[in-house]
């Protein structure tokens, strides 16, 4: 997969991500870039482990549910570091 391909995945998976957890998640697109591209790498790896699936295909259904949990995975840790700084300064 090209580099721009796999940018444009991970802004993708990193927005479905955040329409898939409850709640209000931090950041602007940026952010969401950077953590579906984060997703998607962490998301092909346990594919490959696991599975012995990775991120070849572009339009593999395979490709996106890997990206997408994998960026949920790293939302879900981002949103537990983020969030103890809230609570700190409240």
């Amino acid at each position: 997969m090209s580099f721009l391909a796999f940018l444009l995945l991970g802004l993708i998976a990193g927005a479905i991500a955040k329409l898939i957890l409850p709640g209000r998640q931090g950041g602007g697109w940026f952010v969401t870039l950077l953590l579906g591209v984060v997703g998607a790498i962490l998301g092909g790896w346990l594919g490959s482990m696991i599975f012995g699936v990775g991120l070849e295909n572009f339009w593999d259904l395979s490709t996106w549910l890997l990206a997408i949990g994998g960026a949920i995975i790293v939302l879900l840790i981002y949103g537990l570091i983020v969030g103890r700084g809230d609570r700190v300064r409240e």
